[in-house]
C-alpha cells in the first residue's frame, strides 16, 4: 500500500509502496502469473502441474488441472509454465509436455509442446518445443516456440501454429505494448534441458549468436 498522504513527497518520490501482507509457499516452480477480475492471483505451479491461488492454510489452493494429470505431486511430469488470460479468468495454458510421470517432459522437449484450452479442458495445439507465454491479445493467441525460437500464433480452431518471427535466445517472457510484442531471451544453459533443440541447428543456419536481453 501507498504509506504517503495526498500530496506528501520524500527525496522527490510522491508514492511510497510499503509491503503489508506476504505469503509463504513451498517449492511450487512458478510460472506464469496473472490477477483476474476478481484481483484474485492466479499462477502456473509448475511442480505440481496445476493452476493455483493463494491458501491461508496450506502451499497453495488448486484450481484446475490437465485431464491428463492423474494426480498432484511434485513431480514436474508435463511442465505446464505459461498462462494467457482472457476478459480476466484464465483461457490457455501451455505445457511441454503430456506427460503423467515424474520430469516426464524432458523426453518430449523437441515435439511435444502443447497448448490447451482451460475452459473446455482440450487440447488446441500439439507438436510444439517447448512453448512458453502464452498471450491473448488483439484477438489472437500468441505464444512463443521455445525450443525451435519463433515466435508466432496459434490458431485454435485449426490447432496450426503460425510462425511470425525467429528470436535468437531462448525465448521466455512475452508482453504487449501496442503494435508491439516485447520478447525476453537468454542464453540457453549447457545442460540436458536445452541441448539437442531445434533451436541450435536454427541458430547455425543463420551465423547467430544467441543472445540475453529483450526483442
Amino acid at each position: 500500500e501507498n504509506a504517503f498522504e495526498a500530496g506528501q513527497q520524500q527525496d522527490s518520490f510522491d508514492r511510497l509502496y510499503v509491503p503489508r501482507v506476504g505469503y509463504t509457499t513451498g517449492d511450487l516452480d512458478i510460472h506464469d502469473m496473472a490477477v483476474d477480475s476478481n484481483g484474485r492471483l492466479v499462477f502456473v505451479n509448475t511442480l505440481f502441474g496445476c493452476l493455483a491461488t493463494l491458501s491461508e492454510t496450506h502451499s497453495f489452493k488448486p484450481l484446475w488441472q490437465p485431464t491428463f494429470i492423474s494426480k498432484l505431486a511434485a513431480e514436474d511430469r508435463c511442465h505446464l509454465n505459461g498462462l494467457a488470460m482472457r476478459d480476466g479468468q484464465p483461457a490457455y495454458v501451455t505445457a511441454v509436455s503430456q506427460s503423467d510421470v515424474a520430469d516426464g517432459w524432458r523426453e518430449y522437449r523437441n515435439d511435444g509442446g502443447i497448448v490447451i484450452d482451460v475452459n473446455r479442458n482440450e487440447i488446441v495445439c500439439s507438436g510444439l518445443s517447448m512453448p512458453h507465454s502464452p498471450r491473448w491479445h488483439n484477438g489472437k493467441l500468441w505464444l512463443l516456440n521455445s525450443g525451435t525460437g519463433d515466435f508466432g500464433c496459434v490458431n485454435p480452431d485449426t490447432g496450426y501454429f503460425e510462425p511470425i518471427c525467429f528470436c535468437p535466445g531462448y525465448m521466455r517472457g512475452l508482453s504487449f505494448q501496442g503494435d508491439f510484442a516485447l520478447i525476453g531471451l537468454s542464453r540457453p544453459r549447457h545442460n540436458k534441458t536445452f541441448s539437442g533443440l531445434a533451436l541450435e541447428d536454427n541458430l547455425k543456419s543463420r551465423t547467430a549468436e544467441p543472445r540475453c536481453g529483450i526483442q
